[in-house]
Parts: structure tokens; sequence; C-alpha cells
């Protein structure tokens, strides 16, 4: 009975698993970035302070615009899954990511309580953690590409 139950269980993630990890990205980057482009984000202030100590020439409301405009592009990206668009959107979404993991490091004082403490903002932040993971896995069953 477990055995059985186990192999329905695989069958199902091998099945299943790409198609459900891309609708997840996009649900997550099409949301956060639509609710940026709105001004709904409860992630604003931090991209303010975080501008403000790396950007302090660029406006604010200008770049939190266009960056929830990237973050819903990166989402409807993920959902095709023509393999160039998945290199180049995978590459794009860790280039943001990249970004996003900026606060840990550079604005201390709102990611972290205590040593090894997050804030809620910083659990915001190391959760991308999983969506990197998410993408290493889709990459991972990805055809490899000869180039020139």
């Amino acid at each position: 009975m477990l055995s059985r139950f186990d192999a329905a269980t695989i069958h199902f993630a091998q099945k299943n698993g790409e198609a459900m990890a891309r609708i997840a990205l996009f649900i997550i980057y099409f949301w956060f970035g639509s609710l940026k482009v709105f001004g709904l984000s409860p992630a604003n202030p931090l991209v303010r302070e975080l501008l403000e100590v790396t950007l302090p020439m660029i406006a604010p409301e200008t770049f939190i615009f266009f960056f929830g405009v990237l973050e819903a592009l990166i989402g409807i990206l993920f959902l095709f899954k023509n393999e160039w668009i998945s290199r180049v959107t995978i590459a794009i979404m860790w280039l943001h990511m990249s970004l996003t993991l900026l606060p840990l490091f550079i604005l201390p004082q709102i990611a972290w309580s205590a040593p090894f403490v997050p804030t809620l903002e910083g659990q915001y932040i190391i959760k991308n953690v999983a969506l990197i993971a998410l993408t290493i896995q889709l990459a991972a069953h990805m055809h490899k590409k000869k180039f020139l």
C-alpha cells in the first residue's frame, strides 16, 4: 500500500512538477510585481530605503514602478515552456534575486533583529532562497545547448 502511494506521488511529481513550479513562480512574481506597480506593496518602504543607500539619484516611485513591471514580466515569462525563453527568464530572475538579497547585507538594521534572527522583512527576503532553488530545478531539466 505504502509503495503504491509512493510510486503514485513520484509519478504525479514527475508529470506535473515543472508546470506547478512555473505556475507558482508566475503567481509570486506577477502578484508581487503588480502590487509594486499599483503602489500597494508592503515591500515598497524597503525598496525605497535600499535605493536611498545604493542609487540615491533615482526617483523611488519611478524605480519601484519599473521594478514591479520587471517582476510581473518575469512571472509571465515563466509560463512559457520554450527553452530559450526559460533560459533568459531564469537569468533575469537570478539577477533580480541578487538585488533582492542586498538588504540582508546593506540594511542589516531592517533585515535582522539579532544575529541569525531575521525581522519580518528579513524573512520575506530569505524565502527567496526557495525561489532560487525552484529555478535551479527547472534549469536542471533543460537540454544542454552547444554554443560557438
